[in-house]
């Protein structure tokens, strides 16, 4: 909706100033949000939340921190990069561009598990 309203606002300015708007600015992007909203995954009380979730191919999953405590995503098979140490509210994102499971841990607190199944 901000994206929206933004584009009226500069259409308005831009046709009382007489300055052409670039199309750019009339696009929304409510599209991804709507498909990023199932592939989050917290990481709250040392665990991921959901700790498995199967995704599409071309998926960019995105982890974030919600702990006081840093967490480091490490890919069990070494099938994508580890993340930095992330500390409260930082986020790590990988795009997963095959099929398959992929399993993945805490480095830093091994008993922190989870999976990404994608098809």
């Amino acid at each position: 909706m901000k994206a929206l309203r933004y584009a009226a606002i500069m259409s308005m300015l831009c046709l009382c100033c007489g300055v052409a708007m670039p199309a750019v600015a009339a696009t929304t992007d409510a599209a991804p949000k709507a498909k990023a909203a199932g592939t989050q995954v917290e990481i709250r009380n040392f665990a991921f939340a959901p700790n498995t979730m199967t995704v599409a191919v071309g998926t960019r999953v995105v982890w974030t921190n919600r702990d006081e405590e840093p967490h480091v995503v490490t890919s069990a098979g070494k099938q994508f990069a580890s993340s930095p140490a992330l500390d409260t509210s930082d986020t790590y994102a990988v795009t997963f561009t095959r099929p398959g499971t992929y399993a993945y841990y805490c480095s830093i607190h091994p008993m922190m598990v989870g999976t990404i199944i994608v098809q």
